[in-house]
Formats: structure tokens, sequence, C-alpha cells
């Protein structure tokens, strides 16, 4: 006997499928870490959960057609970066192909020498745990070995718009 999956019974169209996921806001947050010759390398993800609190677990997801996949793949860490309410110009520096992106940006060397941007509403700092398949994209899960926040108010995605978390909730 055989069995389909949802998707062969009922193909998922991609646009409706983007549009339904919007519904559930996200964080915004820059991934950091170090490329060929200590480079700094980031981007803008909207991909990132806790996993576990014993051990302290955090995940992430990049597309494997992106080009710092390499990167993130050889480097033994990396950095989460929640960006706070007025970082949006930021997100959008990461989310585009700027050549250095990092030229404006000020940052301190986390462990493993990666970046963790100042001014953010949090970071975590992690050494990669393990990398599983995630069909288009690889899913990188971080042991947490430092972190910080602030009382800086978040910027969240959803429906196509970043806006500050709304205040009172939280």
């Amino acid at each position: 006997m055989t069995v389909l999956t949802a998707s062969e019974t009922h193909p998922v169209d991609p646009a409706s499928f983007r549009r339904a996921l919007s519904c559930f806001p996200t964080g915004v947050a820059i991934v950091t870490t170090l490329g060929p010759g200590e480079r700094p390398i980031g981007l803008t993800i909207s991909s990132f959960n806790s996993v576990s609190m014993e051990p302290p677990l955090i995940l992430w997801s990049l597309a494997r057609k992106a080009l710092s996949l390499s990167a993130f793949r050889a480097h033994p860490a990396f950095a989460v970066n929640v960006l706070a309410a007025d970082q949006e110009e930021l997100c959008r520096v990461f989310a585009s192909p700027v050549e250095d992106r990092f030229a404006k940006v000020d940052w301190t060397p986390g462990i493993e020498g990666v970046p963790v941007l100042a001014g953010t509403a949090a970071s975590f700092e992690c050494r990669k745990w393990r990398t599983y398949d995630g069909g288009d994209h690889e899913i990188f899960i971080g042991e947490v070995i430092r972190h910080s926040d602030s009382e800086r108010t978040p910027l969240v995605f959803g429906k196509g718009r970043m806006e500050p978390f709304p205040v009172g909730i939280g």
C-alpha cells in the first residue's frame, strides 16, 4: 500500500505557503561567523528558535544556495544577534548583497572571534553543536556558551512588515 503525503495529494503553492507563514510573526536577527582569513560574515535571518534548556540549544536555518553557507559550515561558532526596533536599516544591509556589510557596524569579537553586534536586544554566542538537512535549507543547532539581553524593544517581522515588538506583551 502506498501512502501519499499531503503535498502529493494537494500540492503546496510556494507563494500561498509563504503568505500563510507570514501570519506567524518572528523576531529579526543577524547571524554572524568568521569566513576565510577571519573575515566577518553575517546575514539577516528570521528562522531562529530555542530548542533546549539543558543543554542550552538554539537553532536557525540557512538556504543551501547562500554564498555564506561554506563559512558557516567551516567555522566552529556563530552568534545570533537579535535586532532592536531601531535597527531596521541594519537588517536591510545584512539582507542585501552589500560588499562589506561590517563597514559601518560596531561589533566586538565573541567566542572563537565571531562578531557580536552592538546595540542589539539580545545576543547568543554559540558553538556549533549539530547540523541537519532541512530540504532546501541547512539547519544549524548551536550550544549557547554566552548570552546577553537588554531593555531594548526587539524588531519583529510579520505579514511582510517589520515593526517594534508590541508594547505590553512579554
